[in-house]
């Protein structure tokens, strides 16, 4: 099954970072999301993110709990994120963690990729099967 719609995201909260040295810079970050569409819900991300003097490489990993319905299932799961920046050459993958799948959701696999359109908005497509 596909799930489409969008989130909105809030409560960017960086934490000082972990680790600093010749440029390269840990740290931590957390945020919320607000999903709307297929799936309705909430979500809290918790993210390790790697910069380095070369602005447009950069690189994340990332921990989401996401709790509300899809497609008329209520539940929650969790998704790993995977995301690189080579010099402004992307790539981001999200999946689902096996078997984090809660309620109507238990068993849940899939992968979900995200858009960010020219005015800054954030839509998801989401590939799942139960």
């Amino acid at each position: 099954m596909t799930a489409k719609g969008t989130f909105e995201t809030a409560g960017w909260t960086p934490q000082p970072p972990y680790d600093d040295r010749d440029g390269v810079t840990l740290g931590v970050v957390t945020l919320t999301k607000t999903f709307s569409g297929d799936l309705t819900g909430t979500s809290l991300v918790t993210m390790l993110i790697a910069t380095t003097p070369v602005e447009e490489s950069r690189s994340y990993v990332a921990l989401e709990r996401v709790e509300g319905t899809l497609h008329g299932r209520a539940g929650s799961f969790v998704v790993q994120h995977d995301a690189t920046s080579d010099e402004g050459e992307q790539s981001l993958r999200i999946r689902v963690v096996a078997d984090s799948g809660t309620g109507e959701l238990r068993g849940i696999r899939g992968e979900m990729g995200i858009v960010i359109g020219p005015d800054g908005g954030h839509s998801y497509t989401f590939d799942y099967a139960l």
